[in-house]
């Protein structure tokens, strides 16, 4: 079992920036994989950045040149930064755990088997 844990949203205005962190404890040793996904009201949860335990990372073209996921590993945290924030940013952002060997689709919100519990963002204009 995994626990995630998701902390650094808030409140922030257009073209600012903030800094998500989320932290894996418990069986972490199977994770291959995290990502970061958000769902703003009345829609979907959609894919903002993903990274596997190689550092190979794969963002949304709508983030694409204005966040950044990175990982340590040592201490099985996954950070997103953001910059250049926009209203349409807005959301609530989970954190996202793959435990298996050998997941390829990871864009797949299916394919992930642990989740935390979101942290909202709200980008002002």
């Amino acid at each position: 079992q995994v626990h995630m844990v998701e902390s650094g949203g808030g409140l922030v205005q257009a073209g600012g920036s903030l800094r998500l962190s989320c932290a894996a404890s418990g069986d972490t040793i199977c994770i291959s994989a995290m990502g970061w996904y958000r769902q703003a009201p009345g829609k979907g949860r959609e894919l903002v950045a993903n990274i596997t335990k190689a550092a190979s990372t794969n963002y949304a073209d709508s983030v694409k040149g204005r966040f950044t996921i990175s990982g340590d590993n040592t201490r099985n945290t996954v950070y997103l930064q953001m910059s250049g924030l926009k209203p349409e940013d807005t959301a609530v952002y989970y954190c996202a755990a793959v435990s298996r060997p050998g997941v390829t689709q990871l864009d797949n919100k299916d394919e992930y088997d642990y989740w935390g519990q979101g942290t909202q963002v709200t980008v002002s204009s």
